[in-house]
């Protein structure tokens, strides 16, 4: 029902409950049961068999386990087991790394309400916000979490901080009185309070309305579970490759088994044959190693204040080419920060950030000793005592009790080592006129500040501030208010909006005593003017460093906002996202264009203002089909749709929602802007890897492929048998790989633009090195077999250990070119990666195991090699090192 039409009289009749006592404990009850508990269900994790079966989806594990059955089917049990056993390991690692994830996000997770002040039985009662049924009487202070959907019934300079929900940084004034007869936007609803909303200001009470998922939250996180999530890039490229290699795999075994039988050899003998060569073809550590790198990379964005909830996620940071960022509490600080002072007839800047109480004033560029000033003085003063915020220090920080606005105010005072609390003790309030929206604005009444006199203090809007005034303070001086001095101030007004910020005007007037009658008329009328303050929510001190990385590293930073079009513009030029108003759009114009159209203007479109949460979907969608990988920031309610919708949902840890936390992918637990770019530097890092190690095992696999299939050609006796090239695959090639999965990042990996979404793993660059690479890997290592063939004719064994180590030896030394695609081995560095060294000097020795070990040798079916054979084989395995390190030079 759309409760803001209904006056209090009929919410009070439709909702059977009364305004003086509530509803009974029995009748809450009985609710309860109808309605449900007041919560918002979290999304069901995805059960321990789901997560499994998500681990064996790959296409290239599908493969292996097919190679594991067919083994098994032809007696090769031990291949089957090996083959399985990697299988198994490689989904052990992506659940437990996944699920690690989920317990970081479990500990973040808070309560948005624990409790709430509910009138029952005509009594006020404290009780669990997940207890409140419809009809239940809230009553609503300063600092109170919204519990559930309201519609207000009492309310007493009443302002909601709707930040979370609509994404306006300043808090909504509420009038419980009004009631609508048409429809109105959720932002101008001001007889409603949403669920995880605050009060900042004033007091209230409500009718709950709506609870758990009937709440505006709850419609949203409805919303959510039905837009489904696209692959990641890297899912896509992954299994693409999958299938690939598995197309290619089978087309070789069926060629090499119809020739086998051609050449008059045994179908169980081709079997083998077809089993060695779908081995040799497929990188089996692959998956694996894929899952460990994005694992690390996991464990690094965890170090840079990043928890990851999908291994896959990591890389898709790194492919980001539009990161769009909502303003408030993102971009900006959340915080109302004085930036400006009109005070003498001079405008002074005011330096510090948020509500930091330090901070400096400067005319000119030069520091003002704010003793020696004493307009200025007067004026912090007014600004702190005409004010019912307060700052307390939490963790370290300070926070706001009341409306931020006043907080700025305070704030300010405590810059000209002015304390609220030493002020409040020194000039006691002994009166007021609270604020209320119709005159806007505010006076209190304090003694002492002048000797025998009663001193009220004002502020409020300058247009009616000032038409109060009858004079102004300069230097000391009372000046009558003319109408030169009355433009002058005005003109200082509007320069000061137009940079965005939110203006007040201060003033105050002497009595003898405390007036007998407090009102409006009586008192806010011939006040002297003294100046204005000019504020502002202040974008992050490093958010404007992480757009200019954002911009060198070719990402398209861009704001959308529920604020205004004017204040979003200010905040997005003094982050140098913009240059003029062409580059900004309103919400009202997204519902009068096309999706083709949007499409279009998404292209030089940066800042988003006074957008409902369907607009930002529609941003999205309109930037994914230009092809851009969009990673989506936010903290509020009002963000989870459209972090669903995005490649990429990057949630704020401290002050996000329990629903943007669900749902993005991302989550940062510093609130901090910058954390983006980090992670995105680890996404890219991790993605160069990825294609490092790739382009280091698809090298010696073809390589394999290419010395099994010739073999066959030749009609040489199988060079290679499936537990070697297992072996190889598995352990030899792994150490090595995962070496290149931790290799540090180029120094201008965040200067160059992001790869193209479309673009595979393996260019058309890097399939020709692996081509001449596997060639020279596979003829050396066929070359080494025929030599030992005819070296030891009646020892076949000895000759496939020694085409066996030469192909090892050949890939080990590949794995240092593989370092690099167009630097060589020493411009590289042959000892820049210690792990490199490690990995390989483990697999060397790994080999000597299986070669030398007695036991092992009936396993692998190796023979021991002499001094000799061993210096054959080294002499071989530095040819195809040679041939890549040339080759780099003459066409990188």
């Amino acid at each position: 029902m759309n409760w803001y039409k209904q006056s209090r009289e009929e919410v009070l009749k439709n909702q059977r409950t009364s305004i003086e006592k509530g509803l009974t404990d029995v009748e809450a009850y009985k609710r309860l049961k109808q309605f449900g508990s007041n919560e918002l269900q979290e999304e069901a994790r995805a059960g321990l068999l789901s997560k499994i079966a998500d681990q064996f989806s790959d296409f290239l594990v599908l493969i292996l386990i097919g190679a594991a059955i067919i083994s098994a089917f032809i007696g090769e049990i031990r291949d089957s087991l090996v083959i399985l056993a990697i299988v198994v390991i490689n989904a052990a690692l992506g659940i437990y790394q996944e699920g690690r994830a989920e317990r970081a996000l479990h500990e973040l997770r808070k309560m948005t309400s624990p409790t709430a002040k509910v009138i029952r039985n005509g009594h006020m009662d404290i009780v669990p916000a997940n207890k409140l049924v419809p009809g239940d009487l809230v009553v609503l202070e300063a600092g109170d979490i919204i519990p559930a959907d309201l519609r207000l019934v009492e309310s007493v300079n009443l302002k909601i901080d709707e930040a979370a929900l609509t994404g306006e940084s300043i808090p909504v004034e509420k009038d419980s009185s009004k009631f609508f007869k048409e429809e109105v936007p959720l932002g101008d609803r001001v007889n409603m309070a949403y669920m995880g909303t605050s009060v900042t200001y004033g007091r209230g009470k409500g009718i709950v309305v709506e609870t758990g998922h009937n709440t505006e939250i709850g419609k949203i996180a409805t919303m959510i579970k039905k837009i489904a999530g696209d692959p990641t890039p890297l899912q896509l490229k992954l299994n693409q490759l999958g299938k690939n290699l598995g197309s290619i795999t089978l087309l070789v075994c069926a060629a090499v088994f119809i020739l086998g039988l051609f050449q008059g050899r045994g179908i169980l003998d081709m079997f083998m044959v077809a089993i060695s060569l779908a081995v040799a073809a497929i990188p089996e550590g692959l998956p694996a190693i894929v899952t460990i790198v994005l694992a690390i990379g996991m464990n690094n964005m965890v170090k840079r204040n990043a928890i990851v909830k999908k291994l896959l996620a990591v890389e898709t940071l790194g492919s980001t080419t539009v990161i769009c960022s909502d303003k408030t509490g993102t971009l900006t600080q959340n915080q109302m920060t004085a930036v400006r002072i009109f005070v003498n007839n001079k405008i002074i800047e005011v330096t510090g950030v948020g509500y930091e109480t330090y901070g400096q004033f400067k005319m000119a560029g030069k520091k003002i000793d704010v003793k020696k000033n004493l307009e200025l003085k007067k004026l912090l003063t007014i600004g702190a005592l005409a004010n019912d915020a307060r700052l307390e220090r939490v963790d370290n920080r300070y926070k706001v009790i009341g409306d931020p606005t006043e907080g700025a105010l305070v704030t300010l005072a405590y810059k000209g080592n002015m304390a609220k609390e030493e002020l409040d003790n020194r000039y006691p309030r002994v009166g007021e006129i609270p604020f209320d929206s119709n005159r806007k604005m505010m006076t209190t009444f304090h003694k002492n500040y002048l000797p025998g006199k009663i001193v009220s203090f004002t502020k409020g809007a300058p247009d009616i501030v000032l038409d109060k005034c009858s004079h102004i303070c300069i230097d000391g001086k009372l000046v009558e208010l003319d109408e030169d001095l009355r433009s002058k101030i005005l003109n200082v007004n509007n320069y000061f909006a137009k940079d965005a910020l939110r203006v007040l005007a201060l003033s105050y007037r002497e009595f003898d005593q405390l007036p007998d009658e407090m009102s409006s008329e009586n008192i806010e009328k011939g006040m002297i003017f003294l100046g204005l303050v000019g504020m502002i929510d202040p974008p992050r001190p490093e958010a404007k460093e992480a757009i200019k990385k954002c911009k060198e590293a070719g990402i398209k930073p861009i704001m959308i906002t529920g604020d205004y079009k004017e204040t979003a513009f200010a905040i997005a030029r003094e982050l140098n996202m913009v240059d003029s108003m062409d580059e900004v759009m309103e919400g009202k114009e997204l519902d009068l264009i096309s999706s083709e159209k949007l499409k279009e203007m998404a292209k030089k479109i940066k800042v988003y203002a006074r957008v409902s949460p369907e607009h930002k979907v529609k941003i999205v969608s309109a930037l994914k089909s230009n092809g851009e990988i969009v990673a989506m920031t936010g903290d509020g309610v009002n963000d989870a749709m459209a972090l669903k919708k995005a490649d990429i949902g990057i949630s704020m840890g401290i002050t996000g929602t329990d629903v943007a936390k669900n749902t993005a992918e991302v989550i940062l637990t510093d609130d901090n802007f910058a954390s983006i770019v980090s992670a995105v530097e680890e996404g890219r890092i991790i993605y160069s890897n990825i294609r490092k190690f790739v382009f280091f095992l698809l090298s010696c696999n073809i390589g394999e492929i290419i010395i099994v299939f010739a073999s066959i050609l030749l009609n040489l006796p199988v060079p290679l048998l499936p537990i070697q090239l297992l072996w190889l695959n598995l352990v030899t090639d792994s150490f090595p790989a995962l070496a290149l999965g931790v290799e540090k990042g180029d120094d201008d990996i965040m200067k160059v633009k992001p790869r193209n979404p479309e673009d595979p793993i393996i260019d058309s660059s890097m399939m020709y090195s692996i081509i001449v690479q596997s060639l020279a890997i596979g003829a050396t290592s066929l070359l080494a077999y025929t030599w030992g063939l005819k070296a030891f004719p009646d020892n076949l064994i000895k000759a496939r250990t020694i085409a066996f180590s030469t192909l090892i030896l050949a890939e080990l030394l590949r794995a240092y070119s593989s370092r690099s695609e167009k630097q060589t081995l020493f411009e590289v560095g042959i000892f820049s990666n210690p792990t490199m060294v490690y990995a390989t000097f483990i697999s060397f020795l790994l080999l000597l195991v299986v070669i030398y070990v007695p036991v092992l040798q009936p396993v692998f079916h190796t023979a021991a090699l002499t001094l000799l054979d061993w210096g054959i084989i080294v002499s071989f395995v530095t040819i195809p090192l040679l041939i890549g390190e040339i080759y780099k030079v003459l066409f990188n």
